[in-house]
């Protein structure tokens, strides 16, 4: 029989084949204490003004438009940054650019019924007040 190397390691001899273990770890697991990847803060500013943007309405001269396109803009930059570096919060700049993008169409919708409400009303008014007084 050939004797193990002199730098080999040595199985204890209380302990039989098969029934190894592995070590095991004495440090609890913490996930609070996990690194977490940073937040681009154009992702977070392109989500607060797309929420904000729908009660920016109410303020005058900044309006909710204003602040649905500071959330579109703001988003796709920091979509672009975070591309490049790597950061998160992509998902965080996608709500904000879609927060923004439908803001801006609700605008459009009430702006177009509300033409077409003056319009129709004001063409049935004076077409009924052209007719009545001829």
């Amino acid at each position: 029989m050939s004797s193990p190397e002199p730098g080999a390691p040595q199985p204890p001899s209380t302990q039989i084949v098969g029934q190894q273990s592995q070590p095991s770890t004495v440090v609890p697991h913490t996930p609070h204490l996990e690194t977490h990847v940073k937040t681009n803060g154009l992702a977070m500013v392109s989500l607060a003004t797309g929420i904000l943007s729908y009660l920016g309405h109410i303020i005058p001269l900044i309006g909710g438009s204003t602040l649905a396109l500071i959330a579109i803009v703001t988003g796709y930059i920091a979509r672009r940054q975070i591309a490049q570096s790597g950061e998160g919060g992509k998902d965080v700049a996608t709500i904000g650019i879609i927060l923004g993008a439908i803001n801006l169409v609700i605008v459009v919708l009430i702006l177009i019924a509300i033409f077409f409400i003056v319009f129709v009303l004001g063409i049935g008014i004076l077409g009924i007040a052209a007719h009545s007084s001829g």
